[in-house]
């Protein structure tokens, strides 16, 4: 089947607004999508209209306390739960008061960004890196959005700032309470060995992990082998999804096709 249950949109660093990639998919003949934004379901209610062809699934990608990353994918889940929504209010809280300080950083650089401007410039969504390196570029500060990254704003440069985390067991706990099912997101991204991943696989069944993101637009071949041993080991669902984001990672294409065998039983357990 073809798909994708993992993608964002410019509710958090896509460049395509939530319709947009609606209708994108569509346009691509998609038979399921999922919206699964970084820390927020607010790119869920912006959605209005859904074409026939398609079957759309809530979504969203929480971020996990790791020493390198961590991510937990959460499934039609109850959008109107109350811990759900409070959580990621605070995370968002956490989120100003770290773009605030991050132009501070700007200013002592000598880079003039205000948070109203960042504000008009997310037009209502979550103020994300990207707003950023879209006021950098319209104001000359860099040649282009991709330099904006390079330069300033990817991990490791000077004005990265990291950002509030959940403790992988509450992220699970978070979306269980919800009603969705929790995945790990492109594992690979662990940095862990295949032994120290199953044991921590171990460990998040444990804490009520659903699934494993065994396809992924960077998995290798080899990759994909293993995460379906681990899937199979551990009675976890298998699920895909390219991680697309629009033109801020170009190589990155919008759906994948995997056998409908190998996603049918995640399919059956979101889709009801």
């Amino acid at each position: 089947m073809l798909l994708d249950l993992h993608t964002h949109s410019t509710a958090s660093d896509g460049t395509f607004s939530p319709e947009g990639l609606v209708l994108e998919a569509s346009k691509r003949q998609l038979k399921y999508l999922s919206l699964t934004d970084h820390d927020t379901i607010d790119g869920l209610s912006q959605i209005t209209s859904i074409p026939d062809e398609l079957i759309f699934i809530n979504g969203i990608e929480i971020s996990a306390e790791f020493p390198k990353t961590l991510h937990i994918l959460g499934y039609g889940f109850d959008q109107r739960n109350v811990e759900l929504n409070n959580t990621l209010k605070e995370l968002q809280n956490f989120r100003l008061n770290r773009n605030k300080k991050m132009i501070e950083n700007m200013k002592a650089l000598g880079f003039d960004i205000t948070l109203e401007e960042l504000v008009k410039e997310a037009g209502g969504e979550l103020i994300g890196r990207p707003h950023f390196a879209n006021l950098f570029a319209r104001k000359g500060y860099v040649n282009s959005y991709q330099e904006a990254f390079d330069k300033y704003l990817d991990k490791g440069k000077p004005l990265y700032m990291n950002k509030k985390r959940l403790q992988p067991k509450k992220a699970i706990q978070l979306i269980l309470d919800a009603g969705g099912i929790p995945v790990i997101a492109h594992p690979y991204q662990t940095k862990l060995s295949n032994n120290e991943l199953e044991e921590l696989v171990v460990e998040l069944t444990v804490f009520g992990l659903m699934g494993i993101e065994v396809f992924y637009s960077q998995h290798t071949r080899d990759q994909i082998k293993f995460y379906k041993y681990i899937a199979d080991k551990y009675s976890l669902l298998i699920t895909a999804g390219s991680d697309f984001h629009g033109s801020t990672k170009p190589h990155i294409k919008l759906g994948m096709t995997v056998e409908d065998e190998l996603l049918r039983p995640f399919i059956q357990e979101v889709v009801k």
